[in-house]
This record gives C-alpha cells, sequence and structure tokens, in this order.
C-alpha cells in the first residue's frame, strides 16, 4: 500500500452511490480498524455503533432532522454508518476490565508488569479525572485519534468516507441508548463508495504548505 497515495486522494464525500453495498468482509475490516486503534495508555474509552443495514441508517438519520437535513442523505446513502462515542465517566472497575483483558492477551510476560502496567494507567487517569478535571475532553481525544486511523484504514480499503459533527448527538445518545451505556456521542461517519456525481471528488486537494506547517531543526 502506498500510504502517500492513499492520503493524496482520499476526501471528504459529499455524495455517496446508494446502489454499491459493502460486503460481510468489507464491514468486518471496518470493524477491525475501529477496534485496533491506538489510545492512550491503552485505555480504549469508546463505543462504536456500526449501522449498515437500511433500518440502522434510518435510525441514524434521524439525528439530522432539522437544522442538520444537509447530512440525511449522506446517512441514508452511505453503505455504512458508524457512530462514534466516547466514555462519560471512569471506574476503577473499567480499568481493571481494561487490565485483565490484556493480561487473558498476554501483555504481561512477567507478573509484575501488571501491577506496573495498571498503577501508570491509572496515574494518567486520575490525573485527568481528578487534578485536570477534564476527562471527558481527554476520552474525546482518544475518539479523534481513532477516526485518524480510520479514515485512512478505509481509505486503504479503496473506500471513500466523510466524518459529520453535523449531528444532533443527543437524539444519537437517546435512539441508541449511550447515555444509559456510560458513553456520549461525538459524531458519525459514513462510509461507502463516491457517486459519480459528487462535486468534491475531482477537486485539487489544499493543504498548507511544509515550509510554513513545519520547522526542520
Amino acid at each position: 500500500m502506498d500510504i502517500i497515495q492513499t492520503l493524496q486522494t482520499r476526501y471528504s464525500t459529499k455524495e455517496f452511490d446508494a446502489s454499491k453495498k459493502l460486503t460481510t468482509i468489507q464491514l468486518e475490516q471496518i470493524e477491525d480498524i475501529l477496534q485496533l486503534s491506538p489510545s492512550s495508555t491503552n485505555i480504549q474509552p469508546w463505543h462504536f455503533v456500526v449501522a449498515s443495514s437500511k433500518e440502522g441508517k434510518q435510525r441514524v438519520a434521524k439525528s439530522t432532522e432539522g437544522f442538520f437535513a444537509f447530512n440525511k442523505e449522506k446517512i441514508l446513502d452511505a453503505g455504512a454508518v458508524i457512530v462514534f462515542a466516547s466514555k462519560v465517566e471512569l471506574t476503577q472497575e473499567y480499568l481493571l476490565h481494561v487490565l485483565d483483558k490484556e493480561e487473558q492477551d498476554g501483555r504481561f510476560p512477567q507478573p509484575e508488569f501488571k501491577a506496573q502496567n495498571h498503577g501508570g494507567r491509572s496515574i494518567f487517569a486520575r490525573m485527568h479525572q481528578l487534578d485536570y478535571k477534564d476527562f471527558q475532553h481527554w476520552a474525546d481525544k482518544q475518539l479523534y485519534l481513532n477516526l485518524g486511523n480510520f479514515l485512512l484504514g478505509v481509505a486503504s480499503l479503496g473506500l471513500d468516507a466523510i466524518a459529520m459533527e453535523g449531528v444532533d448527538l443527543k437524539a444519537l445518545d437517546e435512539e441508541f441508548g449511550l447515555r444509559e451505556k456510560g458513553y456520549t456521542s461525538s459524531f458519525v461517519v459514513a462510509v461507502g463508495y463516491r457517486k459519480e456525481t459528487d462535486f468534491n471528488k475531482d477537486l485539487p486537494k489544499s493543504r498548507l504548505s511544509k515550509d510554513e506547517i513545519m520547522d526542520r531543526v
């Protein structure tokens, strides 16, 4: 895979071809990309709703009623739509849950590594929860880290995508019971195949120059 070529050609898709569906394998790959994203201290403070059925996408599209109607067709025509949600609160139970999964997966070749890992992650968790009091913001940072990984990942699969903050987040939380599960939605990503009439697909990419955004030392 030529990663630079992928970065040069991916773009925010404005129109999706509703006639082109995603395969079961593609949907599994999409879930793999979501699951395998890095996060600070491997805390993974996220939850996803993956909607690929007509009914599922219609439920997500409820978040575009009124002011956000301009995003409705993107959601309905895409092959799949993913609701990205971040954790609202942090508990010791959750930290131990992550730790136990790491142990099951063989992350601690020596017994003392488990306690060291838990101690290090707990320091950062308590720092954001109690000192900075910005745990929700920190959790969202991890979610956006996942987003960057996800957009590049689906592009490498030859799929088109667009991330959308223009949705009613409270409506999504209520539709999928996210707050009851301890999460709140942050944005939606539509994935599929571009439509030939998409005005954005042939426009040149525009980025600030390297000289402007970088210091080489």
